[in-house]
């Protein structure tokens, strides 16, 4: 696992203590690991050579991937591992269902762990008959609920669950597996190539790992940049950076040749105005706080919370441009950039959504 250390650690203490709960709830945005650790302390709390100890010793937390749970486990054969989609089963029946099961005793492990993946899509009927599981739950079992919505999940259901909150994973961590991926596949694909890769995962490890695949299918052993833009048809943090700037000189004729430019070349604008979109709440957000005039401490930390997957010269830049925008600027430019996205989906012209933005946007800041 990546980029979720502060719940593998806590996680893997516990399993050294012998001390895991009956029922953890794991939240955050998507292709962030919840599915996965779920899995990994199913497969560690059934390992038949693992013995816990009082000791925080390495290794006492590891399934051994040989015994014949962990095999099971791996294999998809284990019968006291169920995973719920609750998307599809989030109905009171199938949660009286599951609640009936549990009374039995697991069939070969030493606990059936029950994951509910998407548990916010249950129900309030179904939620409520869980909570009497919660409640009341049998020594041998372990719930596991996964969510990328953790407020439409009731209160009374996360009391009883111990919280993990997942984080985005930042652009130095996707970029890592990337490339680890990229080599046990013996492929060479250029650092700015998996760098474009990652920003445009949005923090998600899964949709990465999704995108490389679909680069790596063309089977080219030597991938670059402009590849990897074709093929997907997104644009680097390059070109957001030079939009920032037509706005900036109030270039309305550079700004609509640089819009037709890129979807000339086959760039998605939908994906290209969501990105530009979110370049744009990162300034408005640095403005509030201080923008340059902050020490290097504050700079540190508004970078990690506004933008961690940015380079230094990239968030550098950033802070530089955003002091060129005026607050007002930057609220009606994402307020008008948001429309965009929105229309370009149904527009006869894709680009003429964008086009008008440019115009009425570049207008009002030349009549101030």
């Amino acid at each position: 696992m990546i980029g979720q250390e502060h719940v593998v650690r806590t996680l893997t203490n516990a399993l050294c203590l012998g001390k895991v709960a009956h029922a953890y709830l794991f939240c955050g945005p998507r292709g962030t690991g919840k599915t996965t650790i779920a899995r990994l302390l199913a497969k560690a709390v059934n390992c038949e050579n693992r013995n816990p100890s009082t000791s925080l010793r390495a290794g006492d937390f590891e399934p051994c991937n040989k015994c014949l749970a962990c095999q099971e486990i791996n294999e998809g054969r284990a019968l006291d591992l169920i995973e719920i989609d609750a998307a599809s089963n989030r109905g009171i029946d199938e949660i009286r269902e599951l609640r009936d099961g549990i009374k039995f005793s697991p069939t070969r492990l030493k606990y059936k762990v029950f994951i509910i993946d998407e548990v916010h899509m249950l129900t309030r009927e179904a939620f409520n008959a869980l909570l009497k599981t919660l409640e009341e739950p049998p020594e041998h079992a372990i719930f596991v609920l996964a969510t990328t919505e953790i407020h439409k999940v009731p209160q009374t259901i996360i009391s009883r669950c111990q919280r993990f909150d997942f984080h985005k994973l930042t652009l130095e961590k996707i970029t890592e597996r990337l490339k680890y991926i990229a080599q046990e596949e013996k492929v060479k694909i250029s650092k700015e190539a998996l760098e474009l890769i990652a920003l445009n995962a949005e923090g998600g490890a899964r949709d990465a790992e999704s995108l490389l695949g679909q680069v790596m299918a063309m089977e080219d052993k030597d991938i670059t940049l402009e590849e990897v833009q074709t093929i997907l048809g997104i644009t680097d943090n390059s070109a957001v950076i030079e939009m920032a700037n037509l706005l900036i000189g109030k270039d309305v004729r550079g700004a609509i040749i640089f819009i037709n430019k890129i979807a000339g070349e086959g760039y998605d604008l939908a994906q290209f105005a969501k990105s530009f979109i979110n370049y744009l709440r990162k300034m408005m957000i640095l403005r509030s706080y201080g923008g340059q005039q902050t020490d290097q401490a504050a700079k540190a930390q508004m970078r990690q919370l506004v933008a961690p997957e940015l380079t230094e010269e990239q968030f550098k830049l950033l802070l530089e441009q955003g002091q060129k925008f005026s607050s007002e600027t930057l609220i009606s430019a994402i307020k008008l950039f948001i429309r965009a996205e929105n229309e370009i989906k149904s527009a006869v012209l894709p680009q003429l959504p964008l086009e008008l933005v440019i115009v009425e946007l570049i207008g009002e800041q030349s009549n101030k």
